[in-house]
């Protein structure tokens, strides 16, 4: 049987940190905190409106976290500035180790799906600008049950969306909480850890294979 690999989106396939050039032109040396700053409360807003049962589409939770981030780091961003990165948002660079890898696993015959907070919409805007989308199966979206990873039910749904199976099923990202949601569910976990300072949340959980690179997620279909 085939094997089944469900990639995150954010932060995985695609640089969250990709306009810090655009946000440095605009408030100078600080633009590195700013960018981390604006994606830890992104995260953040969502889990807090999954737990609530508020649900706001992950665009709202970004929106919001920008207007945090900017009061927070009390900069001068205009409107038209806080306009232009929230659609610059939706245009975000994919990494490069991406392509390379999607170009292996598709030759392999595996079966490979976006899996997200992200609306299907979004997410299929930003991967076509990365010349992504035809990588994909389909967009397997939270946005349908309006609620978050790591809420198990969105795991769930992507069993039920794909007719996958939880033992053959590899859930793909950098993100640990998504990884120890997937964990906790039964599915396999391929951490990429694109750098040696990223830390997997110390929950007694590890993650089934760790990545430096995504190509290394060859392995698995040659073993």
């Amino acid at each position: 049987m085939s094997l089944v690999f469900a990639f995150d989106v954010y932060g995985t396939l695609i640089n969250t940190q990709g306009l810090v050039p655009k946000i440095e032109s605009m408030i100078g040396e600080s633009a590195t905190r700013f960018s981390t700053r604006w994606r830890e409360k992104q995260l953040e807003y969502a889990f807090r409106r999954g737990l609530m049962q508020s649900y706001q589409d992950f665009s709202v939770c970004t929106k919001e976290a920008l207007e945090y981030t900017c009061l927070e780091m009390e900069t001068t961003l205009t409107q038209a500035q806080k306009d232009e990165l929230i659609q610059a948002y939706g245009c975000l660079p994919a990494f490069d180790d991406v392509k390379p890898a999607l170009t292996k696993l598709k030759a392999a015959g595996t079966q490979v799906y976006a899996f997200s907070n992200g609306t299907k919409a979004a997410v299929a805007r930003l991967l076509e600008h990365a010349g992504l989308d035809d990588y994909f199966i389909d967009i397997v979206s939270v946005d349908e049950l309006q609620t978050f990873k790591p809420n198990p039910s969105v795991y769930q749904l992507f069993l039920d969306k794909t007719g996958a199976d939880k033992a053959n099923t590899w859930l793909v990202s950098s993100n640990s909480f998504d990884l120890i949601g997937a964990l906790s569910f039964g599915l396999n976990a391929a951490w990429v850890k694109r750098s040696d300072k990223a830390i997997f949340d110390p929950w007694g959980m590890t993650a089934s294979m760790t990545l430096s690179q995504l190509d290394e997620l060859s392995a698995l279909v040659l073993s």
